[in-house]
């Protein structure tokens, strides 16, 4: 008796074959194992299409996109015009309906509240995963989708894009070849003070073009503003997670790649008066990390806002810089595209390593080969799961006070109000 087996068992095996192999993160080149049609491509869905969502779409371009979701057919409407021919939904609900058999992966790039059940359904179909930054929209949910993805061996990738920009490697190199010396503390901030919109007074009809409801999704609804839709809802508790959610992945990412960094064991956070529907101009984030590649605890500091007293007392510049680590024998502060060491006269004849972090083949292309059966992705759940909690948990800090953090059992202690914000309730009707 033969057996036949689809293209889609044979992507599924290939990329759990993969996941199985021991993986350095960052560390080797990425390559592309001998998956049974590595040159096949994708069959991709993408849900969410407009503004982030189609600088998605355009990533994974290359590949059979054959489902375009989106609530909002004006925002979407750019993305539908460059893909006339592939097939449009609202309800991505319906498209896993009528197409979920068909499908090798997922592109889901919705606001922060709608994160997860569509990355649900999408993984108990046995799909790949991108998913936007930061995940999901609480611990919980992060969490359960970071254990499903382990579960079901699935080739995923978090929107963590500036892992792939070169000068990101460059710092990690010197880190973590000592060119400090010992890390003893991180400083990263972003810079700016969007966030507490202003309390809306009209109500306005919902546009023909939007289905407000689908908008909503699981949140507990609102009525209809367009300052919330389409992008202010990063600044609603309900619906986004402030700067610090729209943000600190792609920050924190350069200490926790440089330091081996997982979970927190304590959180503490200060800032304005909490508002309780609104997220701050500002706010100060101490997590202190139990365990790190420095052979110490380490405490890691996120600021909404500058730190312009640190700064000053070390003599650095903001300009283009996002990021400080204080280090036994000196300081190293770096952004995206910069890096500088203090003091410079100390390091003024200072010879970086030899590059040891190889080269990204493109951020998307990672993830296309990681689902063929190739390396998982850099920025797969298994090290940007923990990431994205400890930013989550800096809102939860900064919105009840203080906690020590259980992460093996999402427990918060003593601290009850924080714990109610590991996991929230989901509308009627959207209940898992």
């Amino acid at each position: 008796m033969t057996i036949q087996h689809s293209r889609r068992d044979i992507l599924k095996s290939s990329a759990a074959s993969a996941a199985g192999v021991a993986f350095y993160h960052g560390a080797s080149a990425r390559r592309l194992s001998a998956a049974e049609s590595p040159n096949e491509k994708l069959k991709i869905a993408c849900i969410g299409i407009g503004g982030r969502g189609a600088a998605n779409v355009n990533g994974v371009k290359s590949q059979d996109i054959i489902a375009l979701v989106d609530v909002d057919q004006k925002r979407a409407g750019g993305t539908f015009e460059k893909f006339p021919n592939v097939t449009r939904y609202t309800d991505y609900r319906k498209m896993f309906d009528k197409l979920g058999g068909e499908l090798d992966a997922v592109v889901i790039s919705t606001p922060d509240h709608t994160h997860f059940h569509p990355a649900n359904i999408a993984m108990q179909h046995d799909l790949h995963l991108y998913l936007e930054k930061p995940l999901a929209h609480n611990v919980f949910e992060t969490r359960t989708l970071c254990d499903l993805a382990k579960k079901k061996k699935l080739a995923t990738q978090l929107g963590n894009q500036r892992h792939a920009m070169s000068n990101m490697h460059r710092v990690v190199e010197s880190i973590q070849s000592g060119a400090i010396g010992k890390v003893e503390e991180v400083h990263c901030w972003v810079g700016g003070d969007r966030g507490m919109p202003k309390m809306p007074t009209d109500r306005p009809p919902v546009p023909g073009t939007l289905d407000y409801d689908l908008w909503i999704g699981p949140a507990q609804f609102y009525p209809y503003q367009p300052s919330i839709t389409p992008y202010g809802w990063r600044f609603w508790w309900e619906f986004g997670t402030g700067e610090t959610g729209n943000w600190g992945c792609h920050i924190l990412d350069i200490p926790y790649w440089s330091l081996g960094l997982r979970h927190p064991d304590r959180v503490e956070a200060a800032g304005p008066p909490v508002d309780a529907l609104r997220t701050p101009k500002s706010m100060h984030v101490t997590y202190r990390f139990p365990e790190s590649n420095q052979g110490s605890p380490i405490d890691l500091h996120w600021y909404h806002g500058t730190p312009n007293e640190l700064l000053q007392k070390h003599g650095i510049s903001a300009k283009g810089m996002n990021t400080v680590f204080l280090g036994s024998e000196g300081i190293l502060a770096c952004g995206f595209g910069s890096r500088k060491l203090y003091p410079e006269e100390q390091f003024a004849d200072y010879r970086a390593p030899d590059p040891f972090i190889a080269d990204s083949p493109g951020f998307y292309n990672e993830w296309i080969a990681a689902c063929k059966g190739g390396e998982p992705a850099t920025c797969q759940f298994d090290y940007t799961g923990p990431m994205a909690e400890s930013v989550l948990l800096g809102n939860v800090a900064y919105r009840t006070g203080g906690f020590d953090w259980d992460s093996a059992n999402l427990s918060t202690g003593d601290n009850v109000n924080a714990q109610a914000l590991i996991r929230t309730p989901y509308r009627k009707g959207w209940e898992i």
